[in-house]
């Protein structure tokens, strides 16, 4: 019954460390935009500027809150995965310790 609970487990966990593997790439991708968006800055006009802001086309410089953002996800994604990596071994150790050998191979069953 352990294997099953620990594989119900990594599964969440699986599905955790995606969303948060796509959350960080969200990140980096507002993070590219925002330096795309300061050299437009740089060459437009600032009534131009003021309307593309109202418009939510442009924001307001975010770079070191969006670096923050990618720092605080990644480590959370590490932590997880830390995590997913103890939870996949005691996964293994339980299939490999039940009395069906539900995680060993027939060639390796046989040569027990």
């Amino acid at each position: 019954m352990r294997s099953v609970d620990l594989a119900v487990y990594a599964d969440v966990l699986a599905a955790e460390a995606s969303s948060l593997a796509a959350r960080l790439e969200r990140a980096r991708s507002r993070l590219r935009q925002a330096a795309i968006e300061r050299e437009a800055r740089a060459v437009l006009p600032a009534d131009a500027i003021g309307r593309l802001e109202a418009l939510g086309l442009l924001e307001r410089d975010a770079g070191p809150d969006r670096v923050e953002e990618i720092v605080d996800v990644q480590a959370l994604l590490s932590a997880v995965e830390l995590l997913q990596a103890w939870v996949e071994r005691q996964l293994y150790v339980a299939r490999e310790d039940s009395p069906t050998g539900a995680g060993r191979s027939p060639a390796s069953s046989a040569v027990r």
